[in-house]
């Protein structure tokens, strides 16, 4: 992997465009004048003198309620150390995009350019009018402990160093279902701490608030067990110093240990330290990025233990992003005074106990398993579970209220849970999703334009990331010209030239004549359709030779939907095949269809239009609901496309009554269940807005598409080629590199998908 590749795309990601990761956006419509005075002079008087009468208004009134600040001064940032406050800025900013994302909460992210504990606490005590939580984030030890003391004493909103607590509370939860599957309690367990920093030491303060003996504990740091006899130890340390005088190293306190609690770093055990260990051991190595010891390594060592790590490719990951987002969430609704002890616990029963209800098939899907159950390799939810926001979020609130800390305190708890599910729609959450989905079994995926530099930047990323396995087509020495001019790592990556494969061309003709020799092909015919990639492409993925392939980039849709079509033509039982674009918008997926292939499709053609898209939205685990676009709605007009679509839904109807769609209507009716309850309360679609929407024609689908794309801030994930027997999907021309990867992610599941179905 190229270093000086990656460090490249990192700057790039952040420098380009817009430079950052953040933005200002105004919640309020803006458009006229009336809007501007009301937004400000002489409007905004109203609310000031509201809140003048009543300080607690400014909750009512402003963005206060939602509104965190995640503040540093870049002492201690990400294991890169002080690096200071301006360095540290592109990590808080990263925080915040993790708040909004996981819980909707916005975020200012303040560095400040201060170190004196004093001058640190003032500074941010003159800031509380503004927000209504405080994370403290990457601040170095001692001091971060003194800071916390002294903010959660004198502020008066929450305050948490996510550094310290973060770690503690999901590690908690982790340990108390361990220690449930390892039959072993808390009270009496042997624990061994390796590292003193300020997750170490919170880690092991929770741990005794839940039952854990100090007796019972050893924390080692640099320079070996922090034993009481020791001398120069601060008061942080000296809490957790040991009297035993029997262990004087780490390999000495491992000895018949129960538990291992790692968060130091890479390498510091090894497995004749992990053998010494008490029978049915739990070792947590949650240094990152590489823990104390290797999750495969480990388990090798010791097939009784339960291991967790700080990283995403191994089981029980312990990561933050399970817990602060909605601990903050919690605790900001009920506008509560502070994150209290009550208020951790909570977080941690409730994470805990998350893991052991039933795991809703989206999580499965996303990590591409069939069935994760409660057991030694799933201690925690994982991080794409939507139910954490529901679960921990109102124990953290209802913990807060109990504990008399909550200014607003909630009483419809049915009605609040509803409001956080509104909270998160599906749209780059569904991408995730698919995403994971795709890392847990990559398929080969042939790129049949490999002669650009797009297209093998796109392979780059999806072999990196574990997406996909990319087989380039095309030039050899030119495709390799491109990887050295960009610096790009492929190596490893099959690359074939077709034109230097004769026993493959031969082979591969025969199959197309074999197949096209009833429809004009001669032999000879076949052998010069052969030499192009995209037939040569497909002839791979219908012999398996691959599983499946992206083209596109620099050919017309038809130049490649052909080759596709004469060589693997549709699914047994399909009648044809179609375009579906899936817009990731605001408040969730939007799928649109056909945007592609079909002119001008009869009633009928809509219906196989329409029988393929349900089937597409449903594997991606979404309840399709179709509206059947017109300029009519429910037969206002009789003209052709109205009629048109009004037969395909009446033929849906009678032919396919499970489905949830209807028709003729016009978008806005679609797309506003308010409006459509209003008017036609006997729509199937008045309960809800549709998420499917069925063009009657591809100029009016690909018009819209390309609209919402460009002028509504949509992003479009395809086009999606629907009906083939296997997997070729066909990209825009001159598409980004991310749609490329996008596209290769869909190609890859739906291999998956049809790998698993037998087809």
């Amino acid at each position: 992997m190229s270093k000086i590749t990656h460090k490249q795309d990192a700057l790039d990601y952040h420098a380009l465009g817009r430079p950052g990761k953040v933005e200002v956006v105004p919640t309020k419509s803006t458009n006229s004048q009336r809007d501007l005075s009301l937004a400000y002079s002489p409007g905004v008087a109203e609310p000031c003198l509201k809140i003048a009468e009543n300080k607690d208004d400014v909750y009512k009134y402003t963005a206060k309620g939602n509104l965190v600040a995640v503040i540093s001064n870049g002492t201690a940032v990400l294991g890169l150390g002080n690096i200071g406050p301006e360095a540290g800025k592109p990590v808080m900013e990263g925080k915040g995009v993790l708040f909004k994302i996981f819980a909707d909460i916005d975020v200012f992210d303040i560095e400040l350019n201060v170190t004196d504990v004093d001058e640190f606490v003032r500074t941010v005590k003159a800031l509380e009018p503004t927000f209504g939580g405080v994370n403290l984030e990457d601040i170095k030890a001692p001091e971060c402990f003194e800071i916390e003391r002294r903010l959660k004493e004198e502020l008066n909103i929450p305050v948490m160093h996510d550094d310290q607590h973060g770690t503690a509370i999901i590690s908690a939860a982790a340990l108390l279902n361990a220690l449930e599957l390892q039959k072993k309690k808390i009270e009496e367990v042997k624990i061994v701490v390796c590292g003193a920093g300020a997750a170490a030491m919170s880690c092991t303060r929770l741990y005794a608030s839940l039952g854990a003996r100090k007796e019972n504990i050893v924390m080692t740091d640099s320079k070996g067990v922090i034993r009481s006899d020791r001398a120069g130890l601060d008061d942080a340390k000296k809490e957790f110093a040991t009297d035993r005088r029997d262990v004087s190293s780490l390999e000495d306190a491992m000895k018949n240990a129960d538990v291992f609690i790692g968060l130091s770093t890479a390498g510091t055990v090894n497995p004749e330290m992990l053998k010494t260990m008490a029978k049915n051991a739990i070792v947590f190595a949650m240094a990152n990025p590489d823990p104390e010891i290797g999750y495969e390594l480990a388990v090798e060592t010791r097939n009784d233990i339960i291991m967790a790590t700080g990283r995403s490719d191994y089981p029980n990951q312990v990561n933050n992003v399970l817990g602060f987002p909605y601990i903050f969430r919690g605790a900001l609704d009920v506008q509560a005074t502070q994150i209290n002890e009550e208020m951790k616990l909570a977080a941690v029963k409730a994470i805990a106990e998350l893991a052991k209800k039933p795991v809703p098939e989206t999580v499965n899907l996303a990590y591409n398993q069939s069935n994760i159950t409660f057991g030694k390799d799933y201690i925690i939810p994982k991080p794409l579970d939507m139910r954490l926001i529901t679960h921990v979020a109102p124990a953290v609130a209802k913990a807060a209220i109990e504990s008399g800390v909550a200014r607003k305190p909630i009483t419809d708890w049915e009605g609040y849970v509803d409001s956080l599910k509104k909270r998160l729609g599906l749209d780059d959450k569904l991408m995730r999703n698919i995403a994971s989905r795709a890392k847990s079994q990559p398929k080969r995926v042939v790129f049949a334009e490999a002669d650009n530099y797009k297209m093998l930047k796109a392979a780059q990323i999806v072999k990196d990331e574990g997406i996909a396995v990319p087989i380039l087509l095309g030039n050899i020495d030119k495709i390799n010209q491109i990887i050295e001019e960009h610096n790009l790592d492929l190596n490893g990556t099959v690359i074939i030239d077709p034109f230097k494969e004769e026993k493959k061309l031969q082979e591969y003709a025969e199959i197309i004549y074999k197949k096209r020799q009833r429809r004009g092909i001669s032999l000879s015919d076949a052998r010069k359709l052969v030499r192009d990639r995209n037939y040569f492409g497909s002839v791979m993925v219908e012999l398996g030779d691959a599983d499946a392939m992206i083209s596109g980039l620099t050919k017309s849709y038809k130049n490649v939907v052909k080759p596709a079509l004469e060589v693997i033509g549709t699914r047994p039982g399909v009648n044809r095949v179609a375009g579906m674009y899936m817009m990731l918008a605001k408040k969730g997926p939007i799928f649109f269809a056909d945007t592609t292939v079909n002119l001008d499709p009869s009633a009928q053609e809509i219906v196989d239009i329409t029988l393929l898209v349900n089937e597409a939205v449903e594997s991606f685990n979404i309840k399709p609901r179709v509206a059947l676009l017109s300029y009519s709605n429910f037969g206002s007009n009789d003209g052709v496309t109205a009629v048109k679509m009004r037969d395909a839904a009446s033929i849906l109807h009678k032919g396919y009554p499970e489905m949830l769609v209807d028709g003729e209507v016009q978008a806005n009716f679609a797309m506003n269940a308010d409006l459509m309850k209003a008017n036609f309360p006997f729509s199937q679609l008045a309960d809800g807005p549709a998420n499917t929407l069925i063009f009657p024609n591809l100029e009016s689908g690909n018009i819209s598409y390309k609209l919402l794309q460009e002028v509504g801030g949509a992003e479009a994930v395809g086009p999606i080629l629907l009906g083939l027997n296997k997997p070729v999907h066909i990209l825009q021309l001159d598409s980004s590199v991310r749609e490329i990867v996008n596209m290769v992610t869909i190609a890859v599941v739906d291999a998956q998908q049809r790998q698993q179905a037998g087809k």
